[in-house]
């Protein structure tokens, strides 16, 4: 299998997700459209001034869809005391970084791809935004498979383009967006607690609204992957073609 390739791209925009995701958007210098899978992820190479490192780098998942533009998105946490983090967060507009990739096999089809229940958390949910919005630019209304989203964060400031799957979900009815807070306010009336709590539930009536039988996409911190991926294929019996799921930590 060939390396992937090295390229670099210029920072165009950055925006605040939440109060430590900070969302990043380049465009690459040889004006090639970026071509990837959804759901796949790059590496972004990093000054090896950073902490004195010489090969700094960290792994990204690609949070927009492939558009047949130069451009494309990630969204970084600030993880105290993480100098690459820390560094991302304030690295500025017009900065030139290298990346190599895109790579993984977490991928959905943007065209034809399975009814899917989508369980992340936290930055996690960055590839599955780029296999929702791929899907929805693909297909027509009539052939869209349901995809049904499951995120779960600590608190309401935390969940990541909330507004923007609110909006998917009220505009497309295969869409469905259910986030739930382990940390909640009081006013809070939506899902609590962690994702494994609503994970049966959330499967079963996917399984009986699309009379087809899903296909669970899982990321997120390894512990809660590991829990989910144990309660699909031991608790509830899914073959493992129909689990797919990625880490980050």
């Amino acid at each position: 299998m060939p390396l992937p390739p090295t390229f670099e791209a210029r920072l165009m925009g950055a925006r605040g997700l939440s109060p430590n995701v900070r969302e990043l958007a380049f465009e690459r210098l040889d004006e090639h459209a970026m071509t990837f899978e959804p759901g796949q992820w790059l590496n972004v190479l990093l000054p090896g001034s950073i902490a004195e490192e010489s090969d700094l780098k960290r792994s990204y998942s690609i949070a927009s869809p492939p558009d047949g533009t130069a451009r494309f998105e990630i969204a970084v946490t600030r993880v105290q005391g993480g100098p690459a983090s820390t560094w991302l967060h304030a690295v500025e507009v017009g900065t030139v970084l290298s990346f190599v990739g895109p790579q993984g096999f977490f991928t959905r089809p943007a065209v034809g791809g399975p009814p899917a229940l989508m369980i992340a958390t936290g930055t996690g949910v960055t590839p599955m935004r780029s296999m929702i919005r791929a899907a929805i630019s693909a297909g027509s209304a009539g052939s869209l498979a349901p995809m049904w989203l499951l995120l779960g964060v600590r608190r309401e400031a935390d969940l990541l383009y909330a507004d923007e799957f609110g909006r998917l979900a009220g505009s497309h009815s295969v869409i469905r967006f259910e986030p739930t807070l382990s940390q909640p306010e009081q006013s809070w009336l939506k899902r609590r607690g962690y994702v494994q709590a609503h994970v049966r539930e959330l499967w079963q009536e996917l399984t009986a609204s699309c009379g087809a039988a899903p296909h669970a996409y899982v990321c997120g911190l390894q512990r809660m992957v590991g829990s989910v991926r144990e309660l699909l294929r031991k608790g509830m019996g899914l073959p493992r073609e129909q689990v797919h799921s990625e880490r980050y930590d």
